[in-house]
């Protein structure tokens, strides 16, 4: 049964063999991009060139960088190439990366590291090795794969091969291997897109750092077991270092002492202002209940003055009514009797009142 296909002939009602049919469908199959995408996930370390490398068969149209931010095209993402040595990778290295990644809506980074030969034949030893650089790279979550042994300077046959479509580096002329810009023909050509440098981080920062302060660094490793040896130490400094390291420890000692008597100096004065406050509060309190005791207009005043009035209204006599009768009795004044006593001179103790007591009675009896 014949088989149309969708193309001109079919459009006239033509119609085509099973295998011709066949035959134009794989021949669509093979325009199709079948560029790898970016990852989506973060669970694995991104892949190396070799491993997954690009074997899409449609042709890459050359994009301008306006079309690129526009989103297109639609069927791929765009390659975008980084390369560098990226020892000791730091903060300055990953925010770079980040920009590249984020230079377009819908970006594949591709991430050059160049290999130990040519790194120290163009630029200078490096801290850590080619595989050390190779796998920090992977572990970045901005890089989609990385091409191990990049070239220094980039040839039209390796962006062929990779189907780059934009290199980023920043934008500070880069003079090496002979060259006053190795990125000097990737601009002329319009695939350079440029990233801003981080200031005050770099990987020569770092070993300066380290250089700078060299003796604090040998130092901290002896004291974390590694041998003289293996940093590279004579015997004389070593000992040096060690001595140190035990002076560093001392001093430690004193200043924590130092501390605790400070604050066991603090407590004891905060606990002497509080003592010293109350014994305020309660010698105040004592003085108050003493004068309100004792003072001139005290409770024992008032008592006393209270139990004096009682005694000398106790002993003083009783006065006789004016209604009684008088007994015939010379006009001429009569001695006082002996129990009557002078306002001016009250009795001088309580024998006194009880022996005038006692006459007043035997006078009683005389008259009767």
């Amino acid at each position: 049964m014949p088989v149309l296909a969708p193309d001109a002939e079919s459009e006239r009602g033509i119609p085509r063999s099973p295998s011709e049919a066949r035959r134009s469908e794989e021949a669509m199959e093979e325009l199709e991009h079948t560029c790898p995408q970016p990852r989506l996930t973060l669970t694995a370390p991104a892949p190396f060139a070799d491993e997954t490398s690009c074997q899409c068969q449609a042709p890459h149209e050359k994009l301008t960088i306006a079309q690129a931010r526009l989103g297109t095209p639609v069927d791929r993402p765009v390659r975008v190439y980084a390369d560098g040595i990226f020892d000791l990778f730091h903060s300055g290295h990953a925010r770079a990366l980040m920009q590249a990644k984020t230079l377009f809506p819908n970006s594949y980074l591709l991430v050059g590291v160049c290999s130990d030969d040519l790194t120290h034949k163009f630029k200078g030893f490096t801290v850590m090795n080619e595989t050390e650089r190779y796998e920090a790279l992977r572990h970045c979550r901005y890089v989609d794969e990385v091409i191990r042994d990049a070239p220094w300077t980039l040839t039209p046959e390796f962006l062929e091969k990779h189907k780059i479509d934009f290199v980023a580096h920043d934008d500070i002329p880069y003079s090496s291997a002979g060259s006053d810009d190795v990125y000097k023909h990737i601009k002329e050509a319009g695939m350079f897109v440029p990233t801003q440098r981080t200031e005050g981080i770099s990987t020569s920062d770092i070993i300066t750092r380290i250089v700078r302060d060299y003796d604090v660094y040998a130092r901290r490793n002896l004291q974390r077991g590694y041998t003289a040896k293996e940093l590279n130490v004579s015997f004389i400094n070593e000992k040096k270092y060690r001595f140190q390291n035990q002076v560093d420890k001392m001093k430690e000692k004193v200043k924590n002492v130092e501390e605790k008597s400070k604050e066991f100096v603090y407590k004891v004065e905060e606990k002497s202002h509080d003592l010293i406050q109350k014994w305020e509060e309660k010698s105040r309190e004592f003085i108050g209940n003493f004068l309100e005791l004792f003072g001139p207009d005290g409770a024992w005043k008032q008592m006393f003055q209270e139990r004096s009035g009682r005694m000398l209204q106790a002993f003083s006599p009783r006065q006789s009514p004016n209604s009684s009768p008088t007994r015939g009795r010379s006009p001429s004044r009569s001695p006082s009797p002996p129990w009557v006593f002078n306002k001016a001179s009250p009795p001088s103790s309580p024998k006194a009142a009880s022996a005038s007591l006692s006459s007043m009675s035997e006078g009683d009896e005389d008259e009767k």
